[in-house]
């Protein structure tokens, strides 16, 4: 992934909902206020508001979601997540320019393979690898579900304040209040580490990617529905910006493994390497 694309998954992780940066106590609630006058609750009463949305983000079992990103390079990338324990995913992002359908299961990374390279693949459609493994972790193959997940970016700006309310706005027909701040790249990135999202080797490499591409500030909007789900968010750091739309809260999903007579296992592959190389 290259440094650019970092620093866009980085940014995922707090591009979702400004309405957790209040900390007061909850002054209405759904099951309290009348549907009609949620949105005039998520305008006027924004630290109840913003505790409620806390609240109901705790509550998110499954959804999807679709990020875009614009900048030195564009991509897209659409997740379906189930984060129930174990936690799970299924989707398309972009790989090296090609789009790749990934799945996430039981603790393994199933990456399509494209078809132009299966017959290196023993003709099969699928590689797994253990998230475990070195080769993984240095990959970062949980990145997407950690970035996207609005329970973890639900609390990541509970440090930024002078949070405003920009007004009510549709996002894909479904009526929200959109909310904005806006922070010093150190201000932010130093939130994350406090919420635990980066740790400080994280914070020394983004705020060098950060200075590379002349991002001083960050801007962060999100759109808040009726029912306090985030429904948009935003991320804007000079020329980079991306949007994460949310669908189908808590809908039914079922993400499984690929059939094992079609995935290969990497481990294996480089297991098999290391012995035909310590035999030579």
């Amino acid at each position: 992934m290259s440094r650019w694309k970092n620093i866009a998954v980085l940014a995922a992780a707090t591009a979702s909902v400004v309405a957790a940066t209040g900390c007061g106590p909850t002054t209405a609630s759904p099951e309290e206020s009348p549907q009609s006058g949620v949105l005039e609750l998520l305008t006027t009463d924004l630290q109840g508001s913003f505790q409620e949305a806390v609240e109901q983000s705790g509550k998110i079992e499954t959804l999807r979601a679709r990020m875009v990103a614009s900048g030195p390079e564009d991509f897209e990338m659409q997740l379906t997540l189930d984060l129930r324990d174990p936690v799970s995913y299924e989707g398309v992002m972009d790989m090296e320019g090609v789009p790749t359908a990934v799945r996430m299961v039981d603790s393994a990374m199933y990456i399509e393979v494209p078809e132009a390279e299966r017959e290196s693949n023993d003709g099969k459609r699928w590689m797994k690898m253990d998230l475990s493994s070195a080769f993984a972790t240095g990959m970062d193959l949980e990145q997407p579900i950690q970035k996207v997940d609005p329970v973890v970016q639900v609390k990541t700006l509970l440090g930024l304040e002078e949070v405003t309310v920009v007004g009510e706005e549709t996002v894909d027909g479904t009526p929200t209040v959109h909310y904005t701040v806006t922070a010093s790249t150190e201000e932010h990135l130093a939130m994350l580490e406090e919420q635990g999202e980066i740790d400080s080797a994280e914070l020394a490499n983004s705020l060098d990617e950060m200075a590379e591409f002349s991002v001083t500030e960050i801007k962060t909007d999100v759109w808040v529905d009726e029912q306090y789900w985030p429904r948009r968010a935003r991320m804007t750091m000079g020329e980079i910006v991306i949007t994460i739309d949310y669908t189908d809260y808590n809908e039914p999903v079922n993400i499984e493994a690929p059939p094992a007579a079609e995935t290969n296992d990497f481990d294996a592959l480089l297991e098999g390497l290391k012995e035909l190389g310590a035999g030579s």
